[in-house]
């Protein structure tokens, strides 16, 4: 079992740093990465996981919340994709993080599969 705190936080919560780290890795979108589990009060609740060295975030987000996220986001395209510049620049900052699994070409290969 991971003895890492869990962390069950809306998005809009979370620390900026955090936020940039998941856009970097999941460039395309946070919807179809989306999983569910129940909560504390038996509720089934829908979360984008993310995990770094200290701590496993939940991120809680319906498909359409997560959409929504990306669509306001002005460092995502109209396509929903995180804007090359901007992804540039936020690898560099957090090229330090071991943890930070960036989504490869393949996996944007099957992500078009699957609309």
């Amino acid at each position: 079992m991971n003895d890492k705190p869990r962390v069950i936080k809306d998005y809009e919560k979370l620390p900026l740093e955090i936020q940039e780290q998941i856009k970097i890795s999941n460039p395309h979108g946070y919807h179809k990465k989306l999983i569910t589990f129940t909560d504390a009060r038996g509720a089934k609740v829908s979360a984008l996981p993310f995990e770094t060295d200290e701590k496993y975030y939940l991120v809680r987000m319906t498909v359409a919340e997560a959409r929504q996220i990306v669509a306001e986001d002005e460092d995502f395209d109209d396509e929903g994709s995180l804007k090359e510049e901007r992804q540039d620049v936020y690898e560099e900052r957090y090229e330090d993080l071991d943890y930070l699994e960036l989504e490869s070409e393949t996996d944007e290969d099957e992500d078009d599969d699957d609309e």
